[in-house]
């Protein structure tokens, strides 16, 4: 592999992991859409970069599936969604933003530290993608626990399975009807996820995790 090959699939993952930083930092669910599309783009790109790279053409249809499903219909759905719902379109945090992103930030020299490590054998491109994967896995579950809002806790839990597909394509094993299966798997949970958000509107008139917290306290 050349110098500007890897440089390329270097700049791409850490665009991904820049992209989750920017979800970290959004306060509003538009925004946070937004955001998840371009993410989404990103690992579209990137997938088809290791495609070229690795001369793998079935990784070609991963980059197209990322692009169609995640970066398009799953972020126009949630628009709509939104809009149906009428919810509050402002974030409400756990904790404050810049803990958040400090947070985040020590999670991803946690995720360079312990793959770069456990990996010394490896390819360095798998190497340096399997460390973004990581990075981008975590700050997803920081976003599904730093949120109060139960649309961007779907959005976090969207971008966590991001990195698994990077960490996938990164490792050159996924087999393309694994790949596939993953998608579908993912867009039948954003369906059901979808029509539980719908339920839990109609019965107790907000989708703020708190909400539905004390409203189990009383029940008990």
């Amino acid at each position: 592999m050349s110098s500007l090959q890897f440089d390329i699939a270097h700049l791409l993952a850490g665009c991904l992991v820049l992209a989750s930083f920017m979800m970290l930092y959004q306060d509003r669910l538009y925004a946070l859409l937004n955001v998840y599309a371009l993410h989404a783009g990103v690992l579209a790109l990137s997938v088809a970069w290791q495609a070229y790279v690795q001369g793998a053409p079935h990784l070609y249809v991963t980059a197209l599936i990322a692009l169609v499903f995640k970066a398009i219909i799953i972020p126009v759905a949630l628009h709509r969604i939104i809009k149906r719902l009428g919810i509050h379109r402002e974030i409400e945090n756990v904790i404050s933003v810049g803990l958040t992103m400090m947070a985040g930030i020590g999670l991803v020299a946690l995720s360079m530290v312990v793959m770069l490590r456990v990996t010394p054998g490896a390819d360095a491109l798998a190497r340096e993608d399997l460390a973004f994967a990581l990075s981008v896995v975590l700050l997803g579950l920081l976003i599904m626990v730093t949120r109060r809002n139960a649309v961007s806790q779907v959005v976090g839990f969207m971008s966590l399975e991001n990195g698994l597909v990077l960490a996938a394509t990164g490792a050159k094993g996924m087999p393309l009807v694994v790949e596939i299966s993953v998608a579908f798997s993912v867009l039948i949970a954003f369906i059901v996820i979808g029509i539980f958000l719908f339920r839990i509107r109609e019965r107790f008139d907000s989708v703020d995790v708190e909400t539905l917290d004390r409203f189990r306290g009383e029940r008990r």
